[in-house]
């Protein structure tokens, strides 16, 4: 099974890095070792205007937490979730 990559962009300057399966997965990539609320900005909206079925923020923070719709995991687990099969299905 193959899935498109994209990305996506607001005409404000807000963006996703990854958009798997023509909108079903959302994926944000940081650098940060916390991720704050401001964080969540691009995603959120993009969860308000398409509903993906999953939104990810993908980061160096040491656990997995939950903040509304968004799932923000570790990189390592991430890796683990996609070399599984888990991320898109």
């Amino acid at each position: 099974m193959t899935y498109e990559i994209n990305f996506w962009r607001t005409k404000s300057g807000l963006e996703i890095d990854f958009v798997l399966g023509g909108g079903e997965v959302a994926i944000e990539v940081k650098g940060a070792t916390r991720i704050e609320k401001r964080d969540l900005r691009p995603l959120n909206a993009f969860i308000e205007e398409y509903s993906p079925r999953k939104a990810l923020v993908v980061c160096n923070e040491r656990e997995e937490r939950v903040h509304g719709r968004i799932r923000i995991t570790p990189y390592r687990s991430f890796l683990r979730d996609l070399w599984e099969g888990n991320i898109i299905r």
